[in-house]
């Protein structure tokens, strides 16, 4: 746990290698990135936290200002904690939050280090709001969001699940373990902030190909129409980028597709770290050198 002056935020430690930094989406916390953690096999430092008002991570925002900008701070402060070069990895929201934090590192001086960057189909709203003929897919997310918001308005205790099964299907949210829904049900008003907090990023293919950090963009093949075709413009439009789909997963990846996603991570992660980049600060290249021969010893 880390101590802040606005409140703690989520901090857990385990395995050695190159730094992880594994940031989970919303109705989660930390835990959920158990699965690929135990897939990496301890060869990788893994770093998971939560996003604020989600496990043990204090929420920030109120019902006014619910701008990603809050969320970046935690997650900064993740990555600054971590005392490393960082390989950030997001699902979901928690995929957003990632890229809002790799374009504010582009805008100041005061740098985090970050060594590469892989997204995990993130709601990517604003690409299809900016391309004229995916508009139709924008307004897939726009009826979803309104149609749940109405419900958790009309207080409904399960509006969530218009949120859920969307993205994995008619009845994922009843598959849920009890526990599990009955979390999501509990935080759905911290969910609805997310929401805002996605619709309200200004993303662009201009901004997005300003970003030059080694990045994988990954869904599910099983995913929403809507979610996959965010996915991909997003891929598309970074320059340093690779994407891929997942056959057979669908959002949530994580927890279904556990080694998978876990292998992805590694190859992606050991690909960067074997070739350091010029543009890395000095001394960052040697660090990630190190670690890379440390984890292939491990192994």
């Amino acid at each position: 746990m880390i101590q802040d002056a606005l409140g703690n935020i989520d901090y857990e430690e385990s395995g050695a290698g190159p730094t992880i930094v594994l940031v989970p989406g919303s109705c989660s916390t930390g835990a959920a990135w158990r699965p690929v953690i135990a897939g990496l096999g301890g060869t990788f430092r893994c770093i998971s936290t939560s996003l604020l008002g989600y496990g043990g991570t204090r929420e920030r925002r109120d019902g006014k200002d619910c701008s990603i900008s809050h969320e970046v701070e935690v997650l900064e402060r993740v990555v600054r904690t971590a005392a490393a070069p960082v390989h950030l990895v997001g699902h979901s929201f928690g995929g957003l939050v990632a890229i809002a934090l790799v374009l504010k590192n582009l805008a100041t001086a005061d740098r985090v280090p970050l060594a590469s960057l892989t997204v995990l189909e993130a709601p990517a709203v604003a690409m299809l709001r900016e391309a004229e003929q995916e508009r139709h897919l924008f307004g897939d997310f726009r009826e979803m969001t309104d149609s749940y918001f109405a419900a958790f308005a009309r207080g409904d205790a399960e509006a969530i699940r218009v949120m859920i099964d969307f993205y994995g299907g008619a009845g994922t949210f009843a598959s849920w373990p009890p526990r599990v829904r009955a979390y999501a049900m509990e935080t759905t008003a911290v969910n609805i902030r997310d929401w805002a907090s996605a619709f309200g990023l200004a993303l662009s293919r201009a901004k997005l190909q300003s970003i030059d950090v080694p990045s994988l963009i990954a869904w599910g093949a099983c995913s929403h129409p809507a979610a996959r075709r965010a996915n991909a413009l997003l891929g598309a439009s970074l320059r340093a980028s690779c994407s891929v789909e997942i056959a057979g997963a669908a959002h949530f990846m994580i927890s279904t597709h556990a080694r998978e996603v876990a292998g992805l991570i590694a190859n992606h992660v050991l690909q960067v770290a074997s070739q350091p980049r010029r543009r890395l600060p000095r001394g960052w290249g040697q660090f990630l050198s190190r670690h890379h021969r440390r984890a292939g010893e491990e192994r």
